[in-house]
């Protein structure tokens, strides 16, 4: 129905493309707010509250839904030479919706995530070097107080900061992995959509037009089986 039906496929696109937009700008949120939570500042964790989380949370969903409102303009049924039928009705329509969900949909939060996610690691170190002061050995021969480091409090705190890196580095790349080819896929395809083509050649770049549209579904989900299996023992 949403190939041939104007409003079921304008409908269907701008559903789709704003809540992706807004699931991946809610974990930059999320990212925000526990780097707000884990800082040594009061100042800054005073900001960490419930009631500004939501207003964030409203903020992305009326900013994201007033920018993919463009969708309903640009795409139309029923249309031929293109990926979908359900699809972008120009060329330079698609090349502008193309962009955007290239830069607000998956650069700029991804960009977002890794600075945050680097600046909450960095709060963990500060916070586990205040919880964990040096200890005072009193050296025998001198008797000069001695600050040293626990070995083992540094291996727990390098093994916590790599796992930390690991989580960050993982996420960022597998949701770039995930998203980026269809936004490069779907400019490919409206740069080329009046080229002509083979039968085959249209199979085989629709097959994976498609291909990377369902790796896009999954990405949306990766996050938590990313702190499931990368975290180890730091939750």
């Amino acid at each position: 129905m949403t190939n041939t039906n104007q409003f079921l496929c304008k409908l269907r696109i701008f559903i789709f493309f704003d809540s992706l937009t807004i699931a991946f700008w809610l974990i930059v949120l999320a990212t925000i707010d526990r780097w707000l939570s884990s800082s040594i500042n009061a100042n800054y964790r005073q900001k960490c509250t419930l009631k500004k989380a939501q207003r964030g949370t409203i903020l992305i969903i009326l900013l994201s839904t007033i920018i993919e409102t463009e969708q309903l303009f640009c795409y139309e049924a029923n249309l031929t030479n293109t990926p979908l039928k359900c699809y972008s009705k120009t060329v330079m329509c698609g090349i502008i919706s193309d962009i955007f969900f290239a830069l607000i949909t998956v650069l700029c939060p991804l960009l977002l995530m890794f600075i945050f996610g680097l600046m909450i690691i960095s709060n963990v170190r500060q916070t586990q070097t205040r919880l964990h002061p040096m200890s005072r050995i009193i050296n025998n021969h001198d008797d000069h107080n001695i600050g040293v480091v626990s070995t083992k409090h540094q291996n727990k705190q390098r093994k916590t900061d790599r796992q930390l890196l690991i989580m960050l580095f993982i996420q960022v790349l597998i949701i770039l992995i995930f998203t980026l080819p269809l936004a490069l896929s779907k400019l490919y395809s409206t740069i080329t959509r009046n080229v002509p083509k083979s039968a085959l050649r249209n199979t085989i770049e629709n097959f994976i037009f498609n291909l990377f549209l369902l790796f896009l579904n999954v990405a949306s989900g990766i996050p938590f089986y990313i702190y499931t299996l990368s975290g180890g023992n730091v939750f």
